[in-house]
């Protein structure tokens, strides 16, 4: 069916709209990155009367933005990393494994989607408490506690996702492979996920994304010392001060690494969905 002028002319001005929502923002921060503090502190304008680069250097020296830096990247990728994995296996037995307890679990998993996030974190601050009184390993102010609570956001729907993709590929290609040697973990790795890979690219990127920007459990959950980047540009804020330029910079800067990897994954998403086509 061809699209009527009426359909068109709405899908430009609803693309026009959503496009101008999203990059004036976006333009405003670039701006503000490059104005002198006192340009921004004034009345607003559209364009810089000087153009300075000097809050990209100085935004480093205010708060010890590289050590927030490094600490987001080592807590989302190994949240990433144990989300995918974890997920890779529990969906495999959710989706070829009839088993008791099978579809309370799912629905189960399901039905944690439901619940705000902050209503989990008092119980998992008073678990970790308790942990640290048992047996002595402390979780609350360290990369492990903040580690296993990201995995508490990212596992629900990483196993329902990737059960659903897991569910599309038919069990006629386990039986094969495995007829022709393979077990069954055999065939997980060999037939099931390639044909998987757009599942798990995309429980890879929501797992990432949603750890990188997550700001309130950080805040109750890490210290100082580990301190990730979303709690960190709070910092440009003190109490006789608010540097807009170096806050506008550092988040354009923390944006590089969330915007690489969709670009990266994006790729082999794609490649994944052509791949599983020809199969």
């Amino acid at each position: 069916m061809r699209d009527t002028r009426g359909e068109k002319i709405f899908r430009w001005v609803t693309i026009v709209v959503l496009s101008v929502f999203i990059l004036i923002p976006l333009y405003v921060m670039a701006t503000s990155a490059i104005k002198p503090l006192g340009d921004v502190q004034g009345d607003f304008t559209w364009w810089p009367s000087h153009i300075t680069f000097s809050a990209f250097r100085s935004m480093w020296q205010t708060i010890p933005l590289a050590h927030y830096f490094v600490n987001s990247l080592i807590v989302c990728s190994i949240a990433t990393l144990c989300s995918v994995i974890i997920a890779i296996f529990a969906s495999f037995a959710m989706s070829r494994w009839r088993f008791r307890g099978r579809n309370i679990f799912s629905t189960t998993v399901l039905s944690t989607q439901m619940f705000p996030g902050v209503l989990f974190l008092l119980p998992l601050y008073i678990i970790f408490v308790n942990i640290d009184t048992s047996t002595g390993v402390t979780l609350i102010g360290t990369k492990l506690g903040l580690i296993i609570t990201y995995l508490t956001f990212s596992l629900p729907f990483s196993i329902w996702m990737l059960a659903g993709y897991f569910d599309g590929i038919p069990r006629e290609l386990d039986e094969a492979s495995m007829v022709d040697g393979c077990t069954p973990w055999g065939a997980l790795w060999r037939v099931v996920l390639p044909a998987a890979k757009p599942g798990v690219v995309a429980v890879a990127i929501y797992s990432f994304m949603t750890a990188w920007g997550e700001v309130l459990f950080a805040s109750v959950m890490t210290t100082d010392a580990n301190r990730t980047l979303a709690v960190g540009l709070r910092l440009y804020s003190t109490q006789t001060n608010v540097y807009w330029n170096e806050i506008m910079a550092a988040s354009l800067v923390v944006s590089v690494p969330v915007v690489l990897v969709f670009l990266l994954l994006q790729r082999s998403f794609v490649a994944g969905l052509t791949a599983g086509a020809v199969k």
